[in-house]
């Protein structure tokens, strides 16, 4: 009977160790990802991915045009896709080369709106999606490794302090001069004014 009690105490404290090992990798698991979040800077049509206040990587994007801007906010990623279906009015593009979402979605806690991939590589950069944070299928693949569900994401309209430290200062806007055209001088014996 002596002999059962202590095999069975040797075999729960053989699991209490495998179980505070396993407890431990968690924890470090844990703290090398930090606290991970996305920040959006729609003026700037850019993408971070921060880990404890730390930039890790900037990526360029397209966000809303003007007659659909992309919403400004504290949201969370809810969904992660591969090769996503895309639906609208009653249209549906399966994955490929003609889907308008790419090949990658990160849905957000607000209806319909989503970081995704694109079939339009040559609207990054610009004020072009119908609201969506758009990347190019490279990068939102990349992306899509390095997040998850519940990582929070903020899409920001206005420059704020924090962006200049992340994305560095706004660039000064650009002030168009208009070219005064010079004509060419007469030649002799012509008239000008006709």
């Amino acid at each position: 009977m002596m002999l059962r009690v202590e095999e069975q105490i040797k075999k729960l404290a053989a699991t209490a160790g495998v179980l505070l090992i396993a407890a431990a990798e968690a924890m470090a698991e844990e703290k090398t990802h930090g606290a991970r979040r996305i920040v959006v800077s729609i003026p700037d049509r850019k993408l971070a991915v921060l880990e404890d206040d730390r930039v890790v990587k900037v990526f360029p994007t397209a966000v809303g045009a003007p007659k659909s801007p992309s919403p400004a906010g504290s949201f969370t990623i809810v969904q992660r896709l591969t090769d996503p279906t895309w639906y609208s009015k009653g249209k549906v593009v399966p994955p490929g080369k003609a889907n308008p979402l790419g090949t990658r979605w990160l849905g957000l806690s607000i209806k319909g709106y989503g970081i995704h991939g694109t079939n339009a590589p040559s609207s990054i950069g610009h004020n072009a999606s119908h609201g969506c944070i758009r990347m190019r299928n490279r990068d939102v693949e990349e992306l899509f490794e390095m997040v998850e569900v519940g990582d929070a994401v903020e899409l920001l309209e206005e420059r704020t302090p924090e962006m200049d430290d992340i994305f560095g200062p706004a660039p000064a806007p650009v002030t168009v001069v208009a070219a005064v055209q010079k004509s060419a001088p007469a030649k002799p014996g012509s008239r000008s004014g006709d």
